[in-house]
C-alpha cells in the first residue's frame, strides 16, 4: 500500500484542531509549535517584535503559531530545528554543510506557517462579510505542492532530477549581527541575513533564479559580501522571481515506502521566456526597499536608468571587495 499524502488544499482544511502537516486530530490546544523557532527569537529578541501581514494587521512573531502533533514536533520539527540551530549559531561555513533539502524543509516550514495565518484570517474576514473564501487556483497549485515537498520532514521523499528551488547561501562580512527576515508569499521568496551569513531563496522554480543570476553566483563563489551587497542580490532574487511566469508542474509518485516527486520541464509547449522583460525602474523599486537601511531613494538608484546603482560590481562588471564599498552618506 502507497504512502498516503495529507493534501489540506483540497478541502481548504486549516482547523487548528489538525497537525498541518498530518492532518491526524489533535488532542490539546497546546499541540502548536511556533512559526518562527524559539531559538531564533531568544537570539534576536523577536518574540514581541512587530510581524505585518498582508492584510496591512499586526502581528508579533511570538504569535503566529501552527497547530502540531506531539509526534510530528518529536520526529520532525525538533530534530531538524536542532540541527538548522547548531549550523546557524555557528555560521557561515557550518551553514554551507547543511543539505539543501534541510535548508528547504526549515525555510518552508516557516513560509507555511505564515500562509497557514494569513488563510486563516482571509477566512476569517470573509465568514465576517457572509462571503466564501475565494483562492487563486494556481496559488493552491503552488502551496499545494509546498506542503506536499514539507510531508518530507516526516515520511520518505526522493527528490528526483532538478531539486524544485533555489537556495543560496552567502558569506557576509559585517561588523554587526544583524538579523534581517524578508518573505514575499506569493512567490515563495525567501531572505535571511545574520551572524556572517545571508540565504536567498526561491521555494518554487526547479533552480530557473540560480540560472538566471548564474554570471554573478559565479563571480561571487564563496567571496564574502558586505551587508549592502547582500541585500542587492536578494532585491535582484526577489524580482527575478517575481518575473518568473511558469507555474512549475510535479510527477508525484508515492509508493510502499516512499515519495518520488520529479519536476516537469518548465518550458512545457511554450515558447515564452521563463522569466518576463527585466524593467530597471521596477528593479529600482525593489532595491530602493532593501535599501532602505542605507538611505537610497529610487531617483538615485536609477539615475542612470540603462544602468542602475550597484555595489556589487564595478565599472568593468568586476565583483567589489566589502573593504571598497563606498557607502552613501546619510
Amino acid at each position: 500500500m502507497a504512502i498516503s499524502l495529507y493534501k489540506p488544499f483540497d478541502t481548504l482544511n486549516f482547523s487548528k484542531q489538525q497537525c498541518f502537516l498530518t492532518g491526524e486530530k489533535l488532542t490539546s490546544t497546546e499541540e502548536e509549535i511556533s512559526v518562527f523557532p524559539v531559538w531564533l527569537m531568544q537570539e534576536y529578541e523577536l518574540h514581541d517584535q512587530p510581524f505585518k501581514l498582508l492584510d496591512e494587521s499586526m502581528s508579533t512573531y511570538k504569535d503566529m503559531k501552527l497547530p502540531c502533533s506531539n509526534l510530528t514536533y518529536a520526529n520532525g520539527i525538533e530534530p531538524l530545528e536542532d540541527e538548522i540551530r547548531a549550523a546557524f549559531l555557528k555560521g557561515y561555513d557550518a551553514v554551507i554543510e547543511v543539505p539543501q533539502t534541510k535548508l528547504f524543509q526549515w525555510i518552508g516550514k516557516m513560509i507555511y506557517g505564515i500562509l497557514f495565518n494569513e488563510i486563516r484570517i482571509g477566512i476569517r474576514q470573509q465568514k465576517a462579510y457572509n462571503e466564501e473564501f475565494v483562492f487563486s487556483q494556481s496559488l493552491i497549485h503552488k502551496f499545494s505542492n509546498l506542503h506536499i515537498m514539507l510531508q518530507s520532514m516526516i515520511i520518505p521523499v526522493e527528490f528526483d532530477g532538478n531539486l524544485p528551488w533555489t537556495i543560496c547561501v552567502f558569506k557576509i562580512e559585517s561588523e554587526q549581527d544583524l538579523f534581517n527576515y524578508r518573505d514575499e508569499i506569493n512567490t515563495l521568496t525567501f531572505s535571511l541575513g545574520m551572524k556572517d551569513f545571508g540565504i536567498v531563496a526561491c521555494l518554487q522554480d526547479n533552480g530557473a533564479n540560480a540560472l538566471y543570476h548564474k554570471e554573478i553566483l559565479e563571480k561571487i563563489g564563496q567571496k564574502a559580501l558586505h551587508p549592502i551587497q547582500f541585500e542587492e542580490i536578494c532585491g535582484k532574487f526577489f524580482y527575478s522571481n517575481y518575473l518568473f511566469n511558469r507555474l512549475p508542474e510535479y510527477t508525484i509518485m508515492p509508493t510502499a515506502d516512499t515519495i518520488y516527486i520529479e519536476p516537469m520541464p518548465l518550458r512545457g509547449m511554450s515558447n515564452k521566456p521563463l522569466f518576463d522583460m527585466w524593467q530597471n525602474k521596477v528593479y529600482g523599486q525593489v532595491l530602493e526597499n532593501f535599501w532602505k537601511p542605507w538611505g537610497l531613494i529610487l531617483f538615485e538608484i536609477i539615475k542612470d536608468p540603462d544602468n542602475p546603482l550597484s555595489f556589487l560590481l564595478d565599472q568593468e562588471g568586476n565583483l567589489k571587495a566589502p573593504a571598497s564599498v563606498e557607502l552613501p552618506s546619510n
